[in-house]
């Protein structure tokens, strides 16, 4: 077996020297993705925050007369009223969406330079003069790589001490990305090394999944043949370097295999998460058919002024729920409110979980129903570390061939989350593995500690692989130079 033992060094010697730098990188940007999570990016609560209140009393135009002037069915897939460029228009989702204005009828053109700095600078509560028009984007840049869908995009300056960075969406004639100076150079050392979001690269799709399965794959197998060697190697002396190698790689490189192999699963290789099969119809069920937007009643800003008692919506979303017209109503409080159309009032006791089953049940005669709990804390697949994901929940388990649990709020009516077996499955090989998120420590800084500890450890590790990795190239380039000069 001398010669097997052989190649395994060979194997796990030239792989190293190949991705131990990779490695590092990755365990030094997982320490900075503690307190980054994510690239720069406009929070839902930032956006809301800068929304203007609505003006209801400039509402001229019902959702229904909106939907026809834009020509669109009569059921569209979401509805919402919102403020775009100081005037009250309506939203028409789809992959396409389309902006009504409520105070004429008339639809929204794409937002213009000029147009788009005005925005900004409602935005930003800010004078003109502190914006500087940067150019427009017809390719997403290193910073709106998840909102390529919104292209054209418009990017502003903002002279501030933040030296913060606007793009606005032409199409939907608001900002949809928001980056300063600070969060930028926090995704420099986090998000973008970690994903390998570099924008030459992340932008084309398809080869940067390969790079990404390639060298996480790789990157495992090189970890596991550390691992046998670790075993088999057992007895033989090592230098100083070698030794500490040695040492780091038993006390880090079971962490180091399951961090590189959830990786790995992230990308969802063959698609092994994924199901084909038809699962239980849940949203269609809840709301008791598609929306139907000439059922809504118009505007009236005395009755919503009087149903808000003085409160002031942002946003208003129209809901279709159990076979009747519903609003979400949303302000500058952290709740959104339900609101019955007809009559205008809100809704402050959730739905009856009785009845929601029932409807679920009715729905999915195919399937039955295992068991329906409501749930007052979190568990292992409905879970938030931000404590921001509805609770009490109500958590419906299907007898389906994908065994499908769904999670839903009973206050809003509506599925928060929806998971087969094989995505429960992956929830613990690529979450569990990768960011060790089990409850016991999950919500206490204990997490951040331990993450870090160990973190640090697979960075050790990689960096004592790239110093024995740049001697043994130096010397090897070393002994050819030599042997090219004899």
């Amino acid at each position: 077996m001398a010669w097997f033992r052989k190649w395994l060094i060979l194997g796990h010697r030239w792989l190293g020297i190949a991705l131990a730098l990779l490695f590092l990188m990755w365990f030094v940007s997982g320490i900075a993705m503690i307190y980054a999570r994510d690239m720069p990016r406009l929070t839902p609560e930032t956006r809301l925050a800068r929304l203007p209140a609505l003006d209801l009393l400039r509402v001229r135009v019902s959702a229904w007369q909106a939907a026809e002037r834009a020509g669109l069915a009569r059921s569209p897939v979401r509805v919402m009223l919102l403020t775009v460029q100081d005037r009250p228009a309506y939203r028409f989702g789809g992959v396409q969406p389309t902006t009504v204005f409520a105070d004429t009828g008339e639809l929204m053109s794409p937002a213009s330079e000029r147009d788009s700095v005005a925005i900004a600078t409602r935005f930003m509560g800010v004078s003109p003069p502190a914006l500087r028009y940067v150019r427009q984007l017809d390719r997403a840049d290193q910073w709106t790589i998840a909102e390529r869908r919104r292209l054209p995009l418009h990017k502003i300056a903002v002279d501030d001490a933040a030296r913060t960075e606007l793009y606005v969406s032409a199409g939907l004639g608001e900002v949809v990305v928001q980056t300063t100076r600070a969060s930028r150079a926090l995704a420099w050392v986090a998000a973008i090394p970690h994903w390998l979001y570099f924008a030459p690269l992340r932008l084309n799709d398809a080869v940067w999944r390969q790079v990404i399965l390639w060298t996480s794959g790789l990157g495992a197998m090189s970890v596991a043949i550390g691992l046998v060697l670790a075993v088999t190697q057992f007895r033989v002396a090592y230098a100083r370097l070698m030794r500490w190698h040695y040492v780091s790689g038993v006390a880090f490189g079971v962490l180091t295999l399951t961090w590189v192999f959830s990786g790995l699963l992230s990308m969802e290789p063959l698609n092994w998460a994924a199901s084909e099969r038809p699962g239980p119809s849940i949203a269609p069920a809840l709301g008791g058919g598609a929306l139907d937007v000439s059922s809504f009643p118009p505007i009236d800003a005395t009755a919503w002024t009087r149903a808000l008692a003085g409160r002031r919506a942002k946003e208003i979303d129209f809901r279709w729920i159990r076979g009747a017209p519903w609003f979400v109503a949303r302000g500058a409080a952290a709740e959104p409110l339900l609101v019955r159309a007809q009559p205008l009032e809100i809704r402050g006791e959730p739905f009856n979980t009785r009845g929601i089953v029932d409807s679920v049940a009715a729905a999915n005669r195919d399937w039955a129903i295992v068991d329906a709990d409501v749930i007052s804390s979190y568990d292992a697949y409905y879970y938030d570390r931000d404590r921001r994901a509805p609770l009490p929940a109500l958590r419906i388990r299907f007898d389906d061939p994908d065994r499908t649990w769904a999670y839903l709020d009973p206050r809003m009516n509506e599925v928060v989350a929806r998971l087969t077996r094989r995505q429960r499955v992956e929830r613990w090989l690529y979450h569990g593995l990768h960011s060790l998120d089990f409850s016991f420590w999950y919500y206490s800084r204990a997490w951040d500690v331990g993450m870090i500890a160990l973190l640090s450890g697979g960075a050790m590790l990689s960096a004592i692989g790239v110093l024995i990795g740049w001697r043994r190239v130096r010397r090897n380039l070393r002994s050819s130079s030599t042997g090219a000069c004899r």
